[in-house]
């Protein structure tokens, strides 16, 4: 953290909060999870439930801070949570869900609840978007073509 000159305040936001420290002065882990810090991570929401995540460092010594707790629970770790492929109702899901509720991969991960926002989100970036796009530029490349050819005909089009 940075100290300005004579006097004791540090810029704690230029840093990024608590520079991942615990109150109790313990550093938190970054990085990739072990099995072993999973294997807590489970035991704890199977016996004490989902919610709460900021307690889950305190009560099993785990050095990761909530937020990481909750997401590798809801992204990686949950019993229902469907990996893999989309199926085709699915997919015909997400294609009908996107007009009516837009880039609101939350609300969208409710209607497709063994999935998760963040790969709901991954699939219509990597897929749909880009399908889309490439549609568009076929199209506009025909209009083009059409505005030239009409251009050197000069208006017999």
């Amino acid at each position: 953290m940075m100290m300005m000159k004579g006097s004791n305040q540090m810029n704690a936001q230029s840093e990024g909060g608590n520079n991942g420290v615990r109150e109790d002065g313990t550093v938190l882990k970054k990085g990739s999870w072990t099995t072993v810090e999973d294997a807590l991570l489970t035991d704890y929401v199977r016996a004490n439930g989902e919610g709460n995540w900021n307690s889950v460092q305190k009560n099993t010594g785990l050095a990761r801070c909530g937020k990481n707790c909750r997401l590798r629970w809801a992204n990686h770790l949950r019993p229902n949570l469907k990996k893999g492929h989309f199926s085709p109702q699915e997919k015909r899901m997400i294609i009908e869900l996107h007009p009516k509720i837009g880039n609101k991969w939350a609300r969208m991960a409710t209607q497709l609840p063994e999935r998760t926002d963040n790969e709901i989100k991954k699939y219509w970036n990597t897929r749909i978007k880009r399908r889309q796009r490439r549609s568009l530029s076929r199209l506009l490349h025909y209009c083009q073509i059409w505005v030239y050819r009409c251009v050197m005909s000069r208006g017999n089009c």
